[in-house]
């Protein structure tokens, strides 16, 4: 069974997020709160608790948000949904991936500990189609995966 297993937030641009277990999610905003919220196509981040293992493996000490995820997913694997991919989170939270990975004109903190940042390459993002909570521990359902091409 996928699941969510933290759900974090950050007040201000370019700090890591932590973790608060329960969050709003407002349908096309993002988690309240949170700085990267708004009306774009990356309302959410999400990465899976495996791919944040892989830099544990290498004997990083990271957090839950510390690659400035919002939504840490366990038993899915988010790198290989392709864009247009619908997610049912809960009992009601809908969202779509917009993108998978992104460009990072920085190196953060953790790639400079690491020597490697796994967000470029294995977060995805998404658009809160229905709102509701999100909390540690909703289930993470695929309700669609056919990938959307635009040309």
């Amino acid at each position: 069974m996928a699941k969510v297993v933290a759900v974090c937030i950050s007040e201000k641009k370019g700090t890591q997020k932590h973790n608060v277990g329960s969050c709003k999610l407002i349908e096309h905003f993002g988690l309240e709160g949170d700085a990267h919220a708004g009306k774009w196509h990356r309302q959410v981040s999400l990465l899976a608790r495996e791919s944040a293992d892989i830099m544990r493996q290498k004997g990083v000490n990271i957090k839950d948000g510390d690659f400035g995820e919002n939504i840490v997913t366990e038993g899915i694997e988010l790198k290989s949904l392709p864009v247009g991919t619908i997610l049912k989170i809960g009992n009601n939270i809908i969202m779509k991936v917009t993108q998978i990975g992104k460009l990072c004109h920085d190196r953060c903190a953790i790639y400079y500990k690491a020597g490697d940042c796994i967000m470029p390459r294995e977060g995805i993002f998404a658009e809160i189609i229905k709102g509701g909570t999100i909390k540690t521990g909703d289930e993470i359902t695929i309700l669609k995966k056919d990938a959307v091409v635009k040309v």
